[in-house]
């Protein structure tokens, strides 16, 4: 017999609550498989949104820095469909000195809460030349304090 071993998810450090817009559907009524990622995106930007920062910043030099995305995964167990109310509950499974290793949960939540999805995203930190090289770097310390902090809550 095997042991299914379930992996513990951590607290969510922010959730966003929306509803799926028509534009969102396929030919089924169905939200494409494809608009997950664009969700794990819009919650990244509003948990930014919320620390006070921003997933890209100009800086002095005329250089800019952002979080690329290195990794992307979705798996779906059940259908969202046009005007279902959805719940996108960010977690951070990691920090590490580069990058932030991120765990989505994606919720139905009408008649009752239901998970119909579960993601993972893995960003790394880097600057972005005015000629537009792309290097790894480390985020200031205020951004990565903040990172912590909400990692920890």
């Amino acid at each position: 017999m095997i042991k299914q071993v379930r992996m513990k998810v951590p607290p969510p450090c922010f959730t966003l609550e929306r509803f799926v817009e028509f534009s969102e559907t396929d030919m089924a009524g169905i939200v494409h498989f494809s608009n997950f990622f664009r969700y794990m995106e819009m919650a990244e930007a509003a948990f930014f949104r919320q620390l006070g920062c921003s997933i890209v910043s100009s800086e002095p030099d005329g250089s800019m820095t952002g979080w690329p995305r290195v990794r992307v995964h979705c798996s779906y167990s059940a259908p969202l469909r046009f005007e279902d109310r959805l719940r996108i509950a960010l977690h951070i499974e990691a920090l590490k000195i580069k990058a932030i290793c991120y765990q989505f949960r994606f919720y139905r939540l009408a008649p009752e809460p239901l998970l119909v999805a579960k993601g993972g995203m893995t960003t790394l930190f880097a600057r972005f030349s005015q000629s537009g090289h792309m290097t790894s770097a480390v985020p200031s310390r205020e951004v990565w304090d903040k990172l912590e902090r909400a990692k920890g809550h």
